[in-house]
Formats: structure tokens, sequence, C-alpha cells
């Protein structure tokens, strides 16, 4: 074989090899871990304009049903003369009248019904806080008033059908009669409880039976029993406080049995069994002050519910927390007042498809969407 010949079949098997490399490279695509991880854009247009020269207030809660159907808690009472001055007598505006307390929409925005306020049968709350809808359709809330010490249960019209506590002043933390200005709520399908986020007033976790309002138990933090002593101010480089601070904000039940509470001004999420057994905890933005950094928490709707997402109304934004270990994956937002922004973000709850729906109190006012942009529900 002549030296030319053979340097062409050298040559020529080089590139045979090459090709079959590139072929095995465009076959078999590297794995992609960054579509795991959620990801968000803001929808401007969401919600539809309200009806009826309607203006939201200060919302004060936010949860997703099983249709996937947005609930909203706002505070009538915390709109400003400018902003409800059709309202008033002689009307100052031609904007706006405060709508319902209680609002439901749909994933695009147009609103579906509303009511809420004082009615028969019952002590209508001073200052709307906290919304929950369990699987059976009924719709819990609650208030953080002085002395908003109850919770409310209606239909999803609107109809009476239990109260757990009462508009007067509190017992304490220890007391199982009445609550201390609850902040949120989770509903046991399995069990058919209660648990009660208490709250701006009371330092617990509080347990209640869905149907009869019969007490069943309460915790503090660590799962000890809670303490309305005057706790030391927080020090972000002292021991881990032994007691929650005002205000127990969130409680979200995971499909495990693990119970996820936050504990706002500690800026610490906190993990419990349902009977009350502390499991861990995870603090985050240590050096936070003012209203503390672990405002809400939102359980991702994958079939492990693999992430959590945690809102921060000091420092306006969405961290994405791995679930099984608190670590820190993702996160979105920022302070302003543009779409995609947050002033206060006070709560937030998430559709089965992944997007995010979140409330703004303070002079925020405003509920906004956000929606899913990767690949993070495969």
């Amino acid at each position: 074989m002549t030296p030319t010949l053979n340097r062409a079949r050298q040559n020529l098997a080089k590139a045979i090899a090459t090709c079959f490399t590139a072929a095995m490279l465009i076959a078999t695509p590297a794995p992609s871990h960054a579509g795991e991880i959620p990801t968000f854009a803001v929808d401007a247009s969401w919600p539809k304009p309200l009806p009826n020269n309607w203006i939201l207030g200060q919302v004060g809660g936010i949860t997703v049903d099983s249709q996937g159907h947005i609930w909203v808690i706002h505070r009538p009472r915390s709109l400003t003369d400018d902003e409800k001055g059709a309202a008033l007598n002689p009307p100052r505006s031609k904007c706006c009248v405060s709508a319902p307390p209680v609002l439901e929409f749909d994933a695009d925005g147009n609103l579906l019904r509303s009511w809420g306020g004082p009615g028969e049968g019952y002590e209508w709350v001073g200052r709307e806080h906290g919304i929950e809808v369990d699987e059976k359709g009924f719709v819990w809330v609650g208030g953080n008033a002085d002395n908003d010490n109850a919770i409310l249960k209606f239909t999803a019209d609107g109809k009476f059908v239990m109260q757990i506590g009462t508009i007067a002043p509190s017992k304490g933390s220890s007391d199982t009669t009445q609550l201390g200005k609850p902040a949120e709520t989770a509903v046991d399908k399995d069990a058919n409880e209660i648990f009660v986020a208490d709250g701006y007033g009371n330092r617990r976790i509080i347990v209640f039976d869905a149907t009869t309002g019969a007490y069943k138990r309460h915790w503090g933090a660590y799962g000890k029993p809670p303490s309305d002593d005057k706790q030391p101010p927080y020090d972000p480089n002292g021991p881990a406080p032994q007691q929650f601070a005002n205000p127990v904000h969130c409680v979200k039940l995971a499909n495990d049995g693990l119970l996820y509470v936050c504990d706002r001004m500690n800026n610490r999420i906190q993990v419990f069994r349902k009977d009350g057994t502390f499991v861990k905890e995870w603090f985050y933005e240590k050096n936070t002050r003012g209203n503390g950094a672990v405002w809400d928490i939102a359980i991702w709707p994958d079939p492990k519910q693999t992430y959590l997402l945690s809102a921060d109304g000091e420092n306006n934004e969405i961290r994405v927390l791995k679930r099984d270990d608190g670590t820190v994956v993702g996160s979105f937002g920022r302070s302003g007042r543009n779409a995609g922004q947050f002033h206060w973000i006070h709560a937030m709850a998430i559709d089965a498809k992944g997007n995010v729906y979140t409330a703004e109190v303070d002079t925020g006012k405003r509920i906004q969407k956000f929606k899913l942009t990767s690949d993070a529900l495969r």
C-alpha cells in the first residue's frame, strides 16, 4: 500500500469517527437541571378590572381551591377617602366603591362571586385576615383587629355555618375556647381537623374539629407549651427563641403530614408532625428586623411536593426552597410598585399548574399572578 493511499484511509476513518461522535451527542441530550427549579413571569393583565366601580383595600389573604379558583379576602375599612371617593356622601370623586370582603376569581382573572361582611347569626371581624377553602368547599376566614379572636366558616355562597371563638378579648395562649387574632388556617381533610396559626395575639398552633369546632390540641414553638410572657427582642446573633413571636403568621399542611409554620418575626419556619411533635426549623435572612422575613408559605403542586415557596414581606421577595432540607434554590421579586414587584407581600397561593398568586397589604392593596415559566412540574 502506498503512503498516500494509507493516509487517505486514515483520514476517512477519522472523519467517520467524528461524524459518529457528533451523531451520538445530538441523539443524547445533556441532562438539564435548571428546568426543574420553578421560575415565573408576572401576568400584568391579571386580574381583570372589577365591576361596579369596585376597588380592593389591603388584601389580608389569598388561597386556591380544588377547582383552581382564587379566593381573596380584603379590608374595605383600609381604603382612604380618595380611594373610596364615590362612596362618600356627597361623593368626592367618580371612583371608587369598596368591593365586598370575599371575592372568587378564575385563573383568567374573571370575578365569579363576592360576599362578606356583617350578617345574621355571626360576628364579622374588625380587620380581615386569612382565607382558606377546604376540600368540601367551605370557606374559612379570620381577622386580626384587637378583639378578632375567632374564625368563621361559610359555604362558598357566603351562608354562615360555624364560628369558633368570639369577637371579644383574648384569654391567652393556654385557653381552649378563644383565639388570639388568628392569622391563617389549614384543613386536614383526612382527619377533618382545622389547624389555626394563632396568631397576632397568641403564640401557638391550635387544632379544632372542622365540623363541630371542638378543641383538640395546641402547642407552641418546638412543640412546647406556649407562653405569653414578654420575650426578649429578636437578636440575630443570639440563641434560637424558645417561643413563637407574634405573629404566628401561617400554617400549611403537606400531603406527607408535615406541618409548616411561619414564625414571622423570628425569621424562621418550624416543621411539625400533626400531633405537634417538633421536627426541624430553618432560618432565613436572619439579620432582618422590622416585620420579619417569613410571612407565608405555599407548597409546590408536583406529586412529591418538592418545593416550598416562602413570601418575605419585609424584603419583598419570594424564595423557592427545597422542602426536604429548606435550601434556597431560587427567588423572585423586589420592593417596588411595578408589576412583578411587591410592597408588603402578605400572602400567596399556588394552583395545580404552578401559577403563583400574591396579596399585598399596607399601601400595596393588590393581587398579582405569576405564570410558571420553567419545566418544574414534569
